[in-house]
Parts: C-alpha cells; sequence; structure tokens
C-alpha cells in the first residue's frame, strides 16, 4: 500500500479509510419510566439502555434566535432511520463485566483510588446498579475520594440547593406577600390591626423600575425564563423521559427548569444560554434514573452542583465578549484546526483549503454541546465517560474526539466537495463509539 505523505504510519491502515461496519439489528424498545427505587448495592452490572438523539439544526445554537433542536421527524429519520425508537442493549462482553466488577471494586473502598478509577472510566461505564452515576459524581468533584464523608458532604449540597431555590425561585408578588404578612403581624403585637401606606417600600410595588426594585429584577428575568421553558420543552423530544405530558416527563421538564433558571441568577456574567439544556439532560437523566431511592429523589440537587462543575471546564465559550479572545469559542475551533494538521495534514488541506469546509461550519455545536447532538442519547453517555475521566481535563479529549470524527470519514470527506462535505459533517453519521474514542486517544500526544 502506498503510504500517504504527511500522514502517521498508523492511519495508513485501511481502517480508517473505510467507513465502519453497521452495527447488528437490534430491535426497538419504548423507553419507560425508571424501575422502582431499590437500595443500592454492589453487584454485577447491568447494560446500560440506549436511548435516542435528535440532531440539532445547522445554525449555531447558540447564537441568538437559533434553536438546537429545531428540526423535524422527518429530517431526523432520513439521517437516522431509528431515530424514533430506541435500541436495545446488547449484552455486555466478558471484557466489559470485569471493568465494572473493578468499577465496583475501586468504589467499595474507603478512600477511592481516582487515577484508577479514571483509567477505567475511560473505557465506558455501565449504567446498572447506579454506577455511572457515583462515578460521574466522583470524576466531577462532586463526591469526595473518601467514602466517610459522602453523606455530610451530600447532605450540606442538598440543603444549600434548597436554599437558592427558596431564595432565587420566588415571584415578587409572595416576597410582598411575606414582608406584608411579616409587617401586619407586627402592627397586630403592638395593638394596631391595618398596615400604613408609609411602610410599603416602594421597591415592593410592581410598577417601581428602580435597580433595586425585586419587581424590576423580575420582569428582567422573565424573558431568560421563557426561553429556558422553550427549550426544555425542545429537549431531546423524542424521548419519553424529557419530553410529553406523562407525569414523568412533565418532572424532568419542572427539575431542568428549575436548575437553569437557579444557575442563571447566580451566575449574572453567563445568565443562561441556549444549549445548556442539552448539556444538564444527560448529568439528569443519570442521577435520576440512579436506583438508590434517595439520590434518585435528589436528582435535581445532584444534577445542579456538577452542572456548574462541568460548565466550569468550558465556561469561556458562553460568554459572547470572548469569543473573539484567546480563550473563546473561535480559539477553541482553531486549535481544533490546527490539531487536524499536525496529524491529518492532506485532509486538513482538501477541508480547508480545497473545499472551503472550515470547521466554524460544523465544530460549533460539536463543541459547544459537547457532542451531545451528534450521537444516539445512549452514545452520547459512552463519549461522556471518556470526556469527565480524562486525566487531562474535558477540554482536551474533547477536541482530540472532534479530531478523531473527521479522521475516520477522511476517505469520504477526500472525494467530496464542499456541499458533501458540510452535509456530512453536519448530520454525521453514524459509527462505532469504540473506534471513535481508540482513534481519540492515538491523537493524545506522545510524552518526551
Amino acid at each position: 500500500m502506498v503510504k500517504k505523505k504527511n500522514v502517521p504510519d498508523w492511519l495508513n491502515s485501511p481502517l480508517w479509510t473505510s467507513p465502519a461496519p453497521p452495527p447488528p439489528p437490534t430491535p426497538p424498545l419504548v423507553l419507560d419510566p425508571p424501575p422502582p427505587p431499590v437500595v443500592n448495592k454492589p453487584e454485577p452490572p447491568t447494560p446500560s439502555s440506549a436511548n435516542v438523539h435528535t440532531k440539532g439544526e445547522t445554525r449555531d445554537p447558540l447564537s441568538s434566535g437559533s434553536n438546537s433542536s429545531n428540526h423535524t421527524e422527518d429530517d431526523d429519520a432520513a439521517v437516522n432511520p431509528s431515530a424514533t425508537a430506541q435500541d436495545a442493549a446488547a449484552p455486555p462482553s466478558a471484557e466489559e463485566i470485569s471493568r465494572q466488577a473493578q468499577i465496583l471494586q475501586e468504589l467499595s473502598k474507603k478512600v477511592i483510588n481516582m487515577d484508577e478509577l479514571r483509567k477505567l472510566a475511560s473505557q465506558g461505564i455501565s449504567g446498572g446498579a447506579g454506577i455511572r452515576a457515583t462515578v460521574w459524581k466522583l470524576l466531577l468533584g462532586y463526591l469526595p475520594a473518601d467514602r466517610s464523608r459522602w453523606p455530610s458532604e451530600l447532605a450540606k449540597k442538598r440543603s444549600q440547593y434548597k436554599h437558592f431555590k427558596d431564595e432565587l425561585l420566588m415571584n415578587p408578588s409572595e416576597i410582598t406577600r411575606q414582608l406584608e404578612k411579616s409587617s401586619f403581624d407586627n402592627h397586630l403585637d403592638g395593638g394596631q390591626g391595618f398596615l400604613s401606606r408609609s411602610e410599603i417600600s416602594q421597591g415592593e410595588h410592581p410598577l417601581c423600575l428602580g435597580q433595586t426594585s425585586v419587581w424590576n429584577q423580575f420582569f428582567k428575568d422573565a424573558e431568560i425564563i421563557e426561553q429556558i421553558d422553550r427549550d426544555v420543552l425542545r429537549t431531546h423530544p423524542d424521548i419519553h423521559f424529557f419530553s410529553g405530558e406523562s407525569p414523568l416527563a412533565k418532572s424532568t421538564q419542572e427539575a431542568l427548569k428549575n436548575i437553569l433558571i437557579v444557575f442563571a441568577k447566580l451566575n449574572p456574567g453567563i445568565r443562561y444560554v441556549q444549549g445548556m439544556n442539552e448539556i444538564l439532560a444527560p448529568l439528569f437523566f443519570v442521577f435520576k434514573n440512579d436506583p438508590d431511592a434517595e439520590n434518585g429523589a435528589y436528582a435535581e440537587a445532584d444534577s445542579f452542583f456538577c452542572f456548574v462543575e462541568l460548565l466550569s471546564s468550558f465556561r469561556d465559550n458562553f460568554v459572547q465578549q470572548l469569543d473573539n479572545s484567546v480563550v473563546g469559542i473561535r480559539a477553541t475551533i482553531s486549535r481544533l484546526s490546527r490539531l487536524l494538521k499536525e496529524h491529518d495534514e492532506e485532509l486538513w488541506r482538501h477541508l480547508e483549503i480545497t473545499t472551503k469546509v472550515i470547521p466554524q461550519f460544523y465544530a460549533f455545536r460539536w463543541i459547544t454541546l459537547l457532542l451531545s447532538q451528534e450521537f444516539k442519547f445512549s452514545e452520547s453517555l459512552q463519549i461522556w465517560d471518556t470526556l469527565l475521566s480524562d486525566p487531562d481535563g474535558p477540554q482536551e479529549i474533547l477536541l482530540r474526539i472532534c479530531c478523531a470524527m473527521l479522521i475516520i470519514v477522511r476517505r469520504r470527506l477526500l472525494a467530496g466537495d464542499f456541499t458533501s462535505n458540510l452535509k456530512l459533517l453536519q448530520n454525521y453519521p453514524s459509527t462505532n463509539i469504540d473506534h471513535l474514542l481508540y482513534v481519540a486517544n492515538k491523537l493524545r500526544p506522545t510524552s518526551p
């Protein structure tokens, strides 16, 4: 075989220039509500459920007026015929069973070795027995490595989130009513049975536009809350857990809405940006489906803190003022371009020089939404196992996975023009996730 110029030896294998073999057909399975909670005890892992993913539109999902989930069912069916059904999980291999047993063994230690846990988790985690939920909380720093501290830490964080909700989700009319009640009670204690008009603060009046007025802030927040409402309703519309009129879906939507509103109010520098709902969704799904009854009940609080931790690694991608800075989203996309040029200059040249398909046309959604829209939902969870467990941090491995996505379809890209290549990358084809992550790992810088 003739070697390609500027391509590493390991890329000269026909494996990288041939489409991945299609997965074996599996019968559709409707996503039902989670089973009744059970006590979480170490047990042999069970295969995790596979869910449906929804591809967003081709515009930037975080730009003004865009919607990452604004698409038709016909579009999804054309890209992925199984997009309206959940794939049944294949039986775990002996290697997977062994790895999950090792993870359970590591989780049972009094003090968990985080380096070993990252190594095991990077190869994939089963969702059975609450393994993925517990591991993700550890990888995101929500749970300490010392198991003896778990009860106190969880109690403190869950109480703190309840305080946030009580303080930040209260309607100004309720605040005013409580203040009036307090004043009225005080007057009754003093023998007076009415509330003096002079004691009603101007800032508590709905028509007050003062900067310190609770009503003025309420009206400012209303637009963001309406945007959150719309986006939450669009979250994974083909998955019953997130969408529909069932009590489960309504409960999920309310929890996602609460988390995003609390986050927006606590982070005025970022507030809410379209697409954050897509990043929150996998966290809440995993934590809510933890078979431990208590953990499932507190999935909203746990998801909030883990969402904050995860977003802190990608915070600059969501700050519009930093878009053109060295830490903004455009700089991150440029790093992807340099990474591709370093590992496959032939493909880089064909895409960016010959066909003019620059990463800004397709990688914006890949990076900002952490690949949550490019694959089936269950496959996204597997990719996130790797994202969260990488010792270099999620940003670095995310870029390597994006670069690997280009490399494993290089044959089709090299044969394509602007139109076909753009369509391919904006509607990424089904692929073997283990194969994708293997290629991404090969792109890791070698130690000197």
